[in-house]
């Protein structure tokens, strides 16, 4: 049986998490998500038996997301524990007071699951791509390593070292120095060394790091700018210039940095130290972030439905529906656009501009469900913070820039840099719409563009321009637009009569 909503609970180390989604065309959207910082693994004693604390604790946020699940059926809830439930000798004895306290059976999985289950969420969530990913997971008590392509896992591991296990063994007191950093990187890098030759022989091109820590350490690299050249997520020379402040300080909570947050910052030396030597044992010069993992993959586990196709793509079609955009308008748009990128190209032009522009020419116009009025804004602006399965946040926010470039003054994008192909797609997209605003299937002429050294120039015959002065009028408009950003738009009839 396919459910409308379902939901995934992750009972992990450092913190228990819901997620509540909807199922739209085969797909997840998140409808709501909870997060309580249980921080199970800190309860364990030296007999690894969980105390009174840490599952009073753990009863109460289950109660909490109980009400939350509260209506929902058996079917479209599944539980998962991991790795401080997997080694507590005491889980059986907490695990029924701890499904009365949810009201569903709890699941506790292994940890080659769990690294199946981390890919699952992470490749959802990220661009489709034809080329192998090395996904880390650094979790409060294991760091899964999983290899795979597309959606499918190929090389999957589980070691027990965490956030919270390594924090609490090298830094019990919080006091972070030299020595004592080293010597929890050396312990992480010695339990990476039983697995780092079968790694590295399967290989990856693309690092990706998923949940937790991950964000939370490229968070502070980049709002610091610890990264070279400006760069997102993870970077070895990041990570060397976060250990260095990080001893510099002393302690986590002395390391004033903007974008540490205050539920990460107990358990933040620890994965520190575990990605770091992550970097060094499988020689990693830069990662990625990924926001799905544990919970997307058990949603898509739970539904039983892995998709073999670019999700963006499912993602763009459910948006067209949703907003109600006028199908055979769009197609007529993306055409001529990617024909114009095809000419200005000379060539094959690249397949992310090709599919960036594509996105765009289709939901250009799902703003006109808000108001025709700036509607090139409001759809800019839904698709910055619409939930899109398949797309990055940077996926989005490309996206998001063409769509509202696609009309109006270019003022607006003068942060782009003059060498960026985003230039080429707002081209496109703006001639596309021009030539078809009277949304319909009349033949255009015989057009042609290309680039010039600071703009483009378009040709149309000189006859068509005569018999339609309401176009001749908006690429006219389209002259000044262009020049008032400092870019040349030539517009030149057959006869090659330049049209200022």
């Amino acid at each position: 049986m396919i459910y409308e909503t379902v939901a995934a609970v992750d009972l992990g180390s450092n913190s228990f998490r819901l997620q509540v989604g909807r199922v739209v065309d085969d797909q997840i959207y998140p409808l709501d998500s909870m997060k309580e910082p249980v921080r199970l693994a800190s309860g364990l004693n030296a007999d690894k038996r969980l105390d009174m604390a840490s599952q009073a604790r753990a009863l109460e946020a289950l109660r909490r997301f109980g009400e939350r699940l509260r209506g929902l059926d058996g079917g479209a809830v599944r539980v998962v524990a991991t790795n401080t439930l997997r080694v507590a000798k005491n889980a059986m004895e907490f695990l029924p007071l701890a499904e009365e306290a949810l009201g569903f059976p709890i699941e506790i999985i292994a940890g080659r699951e769990e690294a199946r289950l981390i890919y699952i969420g992470a490749s959802h969530s990220l661009p489709m791509a034809s080329h192998k990913r090395l996904v880390v997971d650094i979790g409060g008590g294991s760091t899964e390593f999983i290899i795979g392509k597309r959606h499918e896992p190929q090389l999957m591991e589980s070691l027990y070292m965490g956030c919270v296990s390594y924090t609490m063994g090298f830094f019990p007191d919080g006091r972070i120095d030299k020595k004592r950093l080293r010597e929890a990187q050396v312990a992480a890098a010695k339990e990476i060394e039983l697995i780092s030759h079968d790694y590295q022989r399967l290989g990856w091109k693309e690092a990706v790091g998923s949940s937790g820590s991950a964000r939370a350490i490229a968070d502070v690299l980049e709002m610091n700018g610890l990264n070279p050249n400006g760069q997102s997520g993870i970077s070895r020379v990041g990570l060397e210039r976060l250990c260095s402040l990080l001893i510099k300080a002393g302690s986590a909570e002395a390391l004033d940095l903007p974008g540490v947050k205050s539920d990460r910052l107990p358990v933040l030396p620890g994965g520190i130290a575990i990605m770091s030597a992550i970097f060094e044992e499988l020689d990693i010069e830069h990662m990625t972030y990924a926001d799905g993992a544990l919970r997307l993959g058990v949603l898509y586990d739970l539904l039983g439905r892995f998709h073999h196709h670019d999700m963006r793509d499912s993602t763009v079609t459910q948006f067209r529906r949703r907003y109600q955009v006028e199908g055979e308008q769009v197609e007529r748009v993306e055409t001529t656009a990617l024909s114009a990128l095809t000419q200005l190209a000379e060539g094959e032009p690249a397949e992310n501009d090709v599919q960036c522009l594509s996105w765009a020419s289709r939901l250009h116009e799902i703003g006109i469900s808000v108001a025709h009025n700036g509607y090139h804004k409001h759809g800019a602006y839904i698709l910055t913070y619409a939930d899109m399965p398949g797309f990055s946040k940077k996926d989005q926010a490309r996206l998001a820039m063409i769509v509202l470039g696609h009309r109006g003054k270019l003022e607006k994008l003068t942060g782009i840099p003059l060498v960026d192909s985003a230039w080429r797609l707002v081209f496109c997209l703006r001639l596309a719409v021009i030539l078809h605003r009277t949304r319909d299937d009349r033949a255009l002429p015989a057009w042609s563009v290309k680039l010039l050294p600071s703009g483009f120039q378009l040709e149309l015959p000189a006859e068509w321009l005569a018999e339609n002065p309401w176009t001749a009028a908006a690429l006219r408009e389209e002259v000044t637009i262009w020049r008032q950003i400092g870019r040349d738009y030539v517009v030149k009839s057959r006869l090659q009569r330049k049209m200022v």
